[in-house]
């Protein structure tokens, strides 16, 4: 699947104020936006054989983060699957209009959520875990997929 802009995704104003609303949404839109920070954790955590990071996207110069996703050597995860990280953030940047810097994220999930209004999985609808395992598990990852 090609990297596609998290900003697609958006929610709607009833999406973000009513957690079951946000929770019935596909996987992909449910991934892209709400809760790509635990989908990011939850691959890291899937593969703990590899040095996967866990790193986030904003706009130039703003302290919040709109999207986070996992990178391991080049490739990023997120909801579109695997893609080169220079793909998913030409997209980003493309549809948000404006050029946009990444930082990697090196404290845990519970200070990412703090620092960035962030939701912790025991504050959704539903435990986000197993959805977001099964999402993971669902795309192959780029050291499983044969050489061309």
């Amino acid at each position: 699947m090609a990297a596609e802009a998290a900003g697609a995704f958006r929610r709607t104003a009833i999406e973000r104020s009513d957690q079951r609303v946000a929770w019935e949404r596909a996987d992909q839109a449910f991934f892209a936006a709400g809760a790509c920070h635990i989908l990011a954790w939850v691959c890291r955590a899937s593969y703990p054989d590899r040095l996967i990071e866990v790193t986030a996207v904003g706009l130039v110069g703003e302290r919040h983060v709109f999207h986070t996703y996992a990178v391991w050597e080049g490739w990023a995860f997120d909801h579109s699957g695997w893609n080169p990280e220079p793909q998913l953030l030409a997209a980003n940047a493309h549809f948000e209009g404006q050029p946009l810097e990444s930082v990697r994220i090196i404290v845990d999930l519970a200070e990412f959520c703090a620092d960035h209004h962030h939701r912790m999985p025991d504050q959704y609808w539903q435990d986000p875990l197993p959805r977001a395992r099964a999402y993971v598990g669902r795309h192959s990852p780029p050291w499983a997929q044969p050489a061309c």
